[in-house]
């Protein structure tokens, strides 16, 4: 088999030659051959089944099979050829050229694609100077304010008056579907704050305007998602009495919020304030990295260094931006770009370039991250993905999960040793 190889730059090789038909015809018998042996046909003894017949049954298969193996021992001999270490090959190869010709034979061409290599001196010449933000006293009494208005105990109210949004009402409760109690539907002194959603819609705002020791009757319907099925849309009723009114104490800020807030009996208002004021430059620190420092440092490092780009990696990431822009468009835009093919070639072309830097600050952050000794465990990484969904009230079993089914679990990895980097290149580190 006769393989050239043409070297397009230091990170992408072409591979050219020919599939003979006869070697592939060959191949294809061969294949026959084998499975002759194996597989079963009504009216043939087991491993007596005829060639011919195979090939009759399976020929598509069968020539599929002969031409992949040829187009391996092709580009494998085109790996050899070129010199490229297989260990170096990243992503897929990519066909150029697939001709097929009358006498059988198949023109190939293939672009084989390997991890670029980047010499990397001087990057710490890039980082830029920035200052770390003070805490505003102002924001951080304000913060202290918010945490004791949202501690502040509920106290007995000295003066009866009508329950309001934000007061915890003492209540007993029974609700009824059809007139009759439903189980899980009652219960006695029951404390609950008016406007924090608890109950269903509608009944916290009906208690709004009732006095001590009123009955009041109330009519809501359960959501059609409810849970518990056999409730799940039925108007309902519900017999109320309420027996106290308690609303939030004056917020203070003293030792007793700061011993609270910090599960330290020895806290007093200044360790509080400390904290306070550590959280608020933490946030803002994050947002000026966020927003500011680590575009800066991802743009100069790009610009700084010069190296090839494996094509079908670049290839890859405009197909991803791709995707992201065809998610945002309408029907109408999609229907056009799919009756228009010369349309998304030029918005392919149109993100070609961002594709570019996103690769290339890829492998430069990779490459650094080798160079500075940077890992992220994979332990590390479920932690922070389940810290996140605690956080923001999800169930962390099945956003792992969703990261997982998803393949994007390397994206958040790469995204946290690339903090990890620039938090260590820009003095940032956790001592």
């Amino acid at each position: 088999m006769k393989v050239t190889t043409k070297k397009i730059d230091d990170a992408n090789v072409l591979v050219s030659g020919t599939l003979d038909g006869e070697t592939i015809n060959k191949t294809i018998d061969k294949l026959a051959k084998e499975a002759a042996k194996q597989i079963k046909v009504d009216g043939f003894r087991p491993g007596k089944v005829p060639v011919h017949v195979v090939k009759q049954m399976h020929g598509e298969k069968l020539a599929q099979d002969a031409e992949g193996e040829a187009l391996r021992e092709l580009i494998d001999a085109g790996i050899k050829e070129a010199g490229i270490d297989a260990a170096d090959m990243i992503g897929q190869p990519t066909f150029k050229k697939y001709d097929k010709k009358e006498d059988g034979s198949i023109e190939v061409e293939v672009e084989i694609s390997t991890r670029p290599n980047p010499e990397l001196e001087g990057y710490m010449d890039v980082v830029p100077k920035f200052e770390k933000p003070k805490a505003d006293p102002k924001e951080v009494e304000a913060k202290l304010e918010e945490l004791a208005k949202e501690n502040a105990p509920y106290e007995k109210l000295k003066r009866k008056r009508m329950l309001r949004e934000g007061d915890l009402a003492v209540i007993d409760f029974e609700g009824f579907v059809d007139g009759e109690p439903f189980e899980g539907g009652k219960a006695e002194n029951f404390e609950l704050k008016i406007g924090s959603g608890q109950f269903i819609p509608g009944f916290e705002e009906q208690l709004i305007g009732m006095k001590y020791d009123e009955e009041k009757t109330i009519d809501v319907k359960f959501p059609d998602e409810y849970p518990a099925k056999e409730l799940a849309g039925k108007d309902t009723q519900f017999k109320v009495n309420l027996h106290e009114i308690k609303a939030p104490a004056e917020p203070k800020v003293d030792d007793a919020l700061a011993q609270k807030l910090l599960g330290d009996e020895n806290a007093t208002v200044e360790t509080l304030k400390e904290k306070v004021e550590a959280q608020v430059e933490t946030a803002a620190l994050s947002k000026l990295y966020n927003e500011e420092i680590k575009p800066k440092l991802v743009e100069a490092l790009v610009e700084k260094y010069d190296f090839a780009l494996p094509n079908n990696i670049v290839e890859q990431e405009i197909d991803a931006k791709i995707n992201a822009k065809a998610r945002e468009m309408s029907e109408e835009e999609l229907k056009e770009y799919q009756e228009n093919p010369e349309k998304v070639e030029e918005l392919r072309e149109s993100v070609r370039e961002d594709a570019q830097k996103s690769v290339k600050a890829t492998f430069i952050v990779d490459a650094l991250a080798k160079k500075e000794g940077i890992d992220v465990e994979d332990q590390e990484v479920s932690q922070a993905i389940y810290y996140e969904a605690m956080m923001s009230g999800q169930d962390p079993q099945q956003v792992i999960k969703y990261y997982q089914e998803n393949n994007l679990l390397p994206a958040i990895k790469m995204g946290m040793i690339e903090d990890k980097l620039f938090g260590k290149m820009l003095g940032l580190e956790e001592k």
